[in-house]
Parts: C-alpha cells; sequence; structure tokens
C-alpha cells in the first residue's frame, strides 16, 4: 500500500510539474520530452514489403483525425513544450492539403520546427506548396538505385522518380535526408553505391535497422555495427560527426571528401532510449509514448469534442508513460501487433 501511494504521489508531483508555464515536458526518468512525430495518413502510393504490402485494410476515414483537429492537438502540444514536429503516414503526401497543414502547423506559437518523412513520388509537384508552407527538411525513403529492386520492394517502377525530386528538393534549397533500410539477400551489398550520393550531393545518407514492428518482424535487417566496420574497412579513414543534423537519435560520420555525412539509427544494435525525446500521434488519434509497446492514450474524442483541457491531460500522462527502454532486441516482448502504417514511421 505505501508503495502504491508514493507512485501516485510521485505521478502527482510530475503532472504539477508539468503544468508550469514555458517548462519543458520531462517524463519520469528525467528525460526532456519536445519532438512529436505525426501520422497524419495510413494511406501509401507504394506497397513497400516490410510496411504495407497488398491486403492490409485500413481506417475509415471517419476515424482519422480531420486536419483541424490535428491542429488543435498540437496547439496543447505546443503549450506543454512540443517545439518539433515530424509530419509523417502512410505517405503524407497522398492527403490533398498536407502542405497548408504543415504551414498551419508552423504558424502555431511555440512550434520552431516542421519535417517530413516521404517516399519522394509525389515529393516535386508538391515542392512549391510546401516550401512556401514553411517545410523545414525532408526525410526521403530511399532502399536501392536499382530499378528491378525498386519495383520488388514497393511494387512500383518508380526510382527515377524519387531520385528527380532528391535533386529537385535540394535546389529548392530543403535540407535532405536519404532513409534507408538494408536487408539481408536483397539489398544488403547496396550500401556503397547509396551512400555515394552524400559524397556528390549535400544530404546525409541514414541506414535505419529493420525494426521488429508489423510486417517488419518477417524481415531480417541488417546490423550497422557491421556496416560501419565495413565502411571503415573500405573508406580507412572515417570521422565522428557530431554536429546537429536533426532531431533524432541517429549517430553521424564524416567520410573525407564527401558532401554529406552518414547516419546510422541503431534501434537493434545501438539502444538510443536514455536520450529518447518523442511522443508519437497515429493518423487516428493515439498518442504512443513508445514505438515498440502497444500503450497508448486516444486524443481523437477530446479533440472532436474541443476540449482543451482533456487533450493536454491526455499529453501529459502519455509523457508520463514512456518507459526506461524498448526491448526491439526481444522480439517475444515487442507488445506492438499494429502494422507499421498504422502507427506512423
Amino acid at each position: 500500500m505505501k508503495e502504491w501511494y508514493a507512485a501516485v504521489l510521485w505521478m502527482f508531483c510530475w503532472s504539477r510539474f508539468l503544468e508550469t508555464e514555458g517548462a519543458k515536458m520531462r517524463d519520469l526518468l528525467g528525460r526532456t520530452v519536445d519532438y512529436m512525430r505525426i501520422s497524419i495518413t495510413d494511406r501509401c502510393n507504394l506497397r513497400c514489403r516490410y510496411c504495407m504490402p497488398d491486403g492490409i485494410a485500413l481506417r475509415p476515414m471517419s476515424e482519422i483525425l480531420t486536419f483541424s483537429e490535428m491542429v488543435r492537438v498540437v496547439r496543447q502540444a505546443a503549450e506543454l513544450g512540443i517545439c518539433k514536429l515530424k509530419i509523417t503516414g502512410g505517405e503524407p503526401l497522398v492527403r490533398k492539403g498536407c502542405a497548408e497543414l504543415i504551414g498551419k502547423l508552423k504558424n502555431i506559437s511555440g512550434i520552431e520546427q516542421v519535417t517530413m518523412t516521404t517516399n519522394g513520388i509525389l515529393l516535386k509537384e508538391n515542392l512549391e506548396g510546401l516550401l512556401a508552407a514553411g517545410l523545414d527538411a525532408v526525410n526521403i525513403s530511399l532502399d536501392t538505385l536499382s530499378e528491378e529492386k525498386f519495383e520488388w520492394i514497393t511494387g512500383f517502377r518508380k526510382l527515377d522518380t524519387v531520385l528527380s525530386a532528391i535533386d529537385g528538393a535540394l535546389e529548392a534549397g530543403l535540407k535532405v535526408k536519404i532513409n534507408t533500410v538494408l536487408q539481408p539477400g536483397i539489398n544488403e551489398e547496396e550500401w556503397e553505391g547509396l551512400i555515394l550520393l552524400a559524397r556528390d550531393k549535400r544530404l546525409d545518407v541514414r541506414f535505419i535497422e529493420m525494426m521488429p514492428i508489423g510486417c517488419g518482424r518477417k524481415y531480417p535487417g541488417l546490423s550497422n555495427k557491421e556496416l560501419f566496420e565495413m565502411i571503415k574497412e573500405r573508406y580507412g579513414n572515417v570521422e565522428r560527426d557530431d554536429r546537429i543534423h536533426g532531431n533524432g537519435p541517429a549517430v553521424y560520420v564524416q567520410i573525407p571528401g564527401f558532401a554529406g555525412s552518414i547516419g546510422f539509427i541503431s534501434a537493434i544494435h545501438g539502444r538510443f532510449c536514455g536520450s529518447c525525446n518523442r511522443i508519437r500521434m497515429t493518423a487516428a488519434g493515439d498518442i504512443k509514448p513508445c514505438l515498440c509497446y502497444q500503450d497508448s492514450l486516444s486524443v481523437r474524442k477530446a479533440a472532436r469534442d474541443k476540449n482543451d483541457s482533456e487533450v493536454r491531460e491526455i499529453i501529459r500522462r502519455a509523457v508520463l508513460m514512456k518507459p526506461e527502454k524498448h526491448c526491439f532486441e526481444e522480439n517475444k516482448n515487442v507488445t506492438e501487433l499494429r502494422k507499421m502504417v498504422e502507427i506512423g514511421g
């Protein structure tokens, strides 16, 4: 009974601390939480095998937050200290009005940065609107430079479209990062060709270890530790790059003579939970404290009821629910069973 009382008192004290005007939110481990990833749709125009293969059931649009509801949630999150946003999907650009939403989010007091993750298919035709909205940076998913492998992974022959979008974004002055997932027996040998993009262009190429979420459970990934050793063997003098490249957990290195940097997001072989600064919101309005676990709190009803105090309380509670660490390296303990496209990239 004493332990229960102490736990309740501890959570009460933290909740009161989080109400302090202008204070950054902190979880029960003292980690500052100032970054929110927001999925605006579970739809996508590609069918990547490890993310959204054919046959996945989608939520009815009635369960997806409207843009005005998303703006309401972000406005309350900003009052609590969230200042950086990542817009994701599905593919965010398949939802009409994505650029207009970004413009509205950028205009919220306290929001300092809005970036986006995209597969690049619709990026070039939307660049003008995104730039006008104030988009700060873009992450573009690209796992291969082979047209045949691109089609095998994604279901479509659209590699040239993505490569053109990368060049267009760079020419427009956007900060660009390439997100790559390597899979043994599929595209593992392509790391060298992909990092050459960073030799000739001012962009970062980041290698993301396959995470055991949704369809990703069926596909083995390549360890970033192994990849880093291969890069060192090939290029020799690889230097740690400690410059700030973004808001996430990537570790960067610089290869002499390269215009850009190489990043590693090592969820399996380089746990970064000690510095985790994020929460996620799915397109349906579920606030997730951690990608690994099924625990979430729905903000949809509060947003639709225009109950701002309840929205703030749900966000605070979600932050206090953040676990100490994930368990991706122990697949059987991962409790999140939804597909990645349902959660948000």
